[in-house]
């Protein structure tokens, strides 16, 4: 059985990092994401968030991921609103979750 990430409400103290089932393909306008288990193409049009889910693996949560990107407090709702999108999609899972393999 495969864990599914169902998130109404992000969780920032959690660990999460880009599902490893998803390629990512850096592009001038932010990134390409394909998922191959859903088979889901996906693009990032903004290139700090870009940074951010490729950072997410190197932060304890997602609040220092957060707090280490260069977003003004004004705009750490949009930021907050893309990574639980991206969560929602499977496209970030936490850390600490097995993953299901490509």
């Amino acid at each position: 059985m495969t864990a599914a990430v169902t998130t109404e409400k992000f969780d920032l103290s959690a660990p999460w990092m880009l599902n490893p089932s998803v390629a990512l393909r850096p592009e001038p306008f932010g990134a390409l994401l394909y998922h191959f288990g859903t088979r889901k193409l996906s693009f990032l049009k903004n290139l700090t968030v870009v940074d951010l889910v490729r950072s997410l693996a190197d932060h304890p949560s997602a609040e220092s991921a957060l707090a280490a990107a260069p977003i003004a407090d004004a705009d750490r709702p949009l930021y907050l609103q893309a990574l639980t999108s991206l969560a929602a999609s499977a496209t970030i899972v936490p850390a600490d979750l097995p993953r299901e393999s490509a």
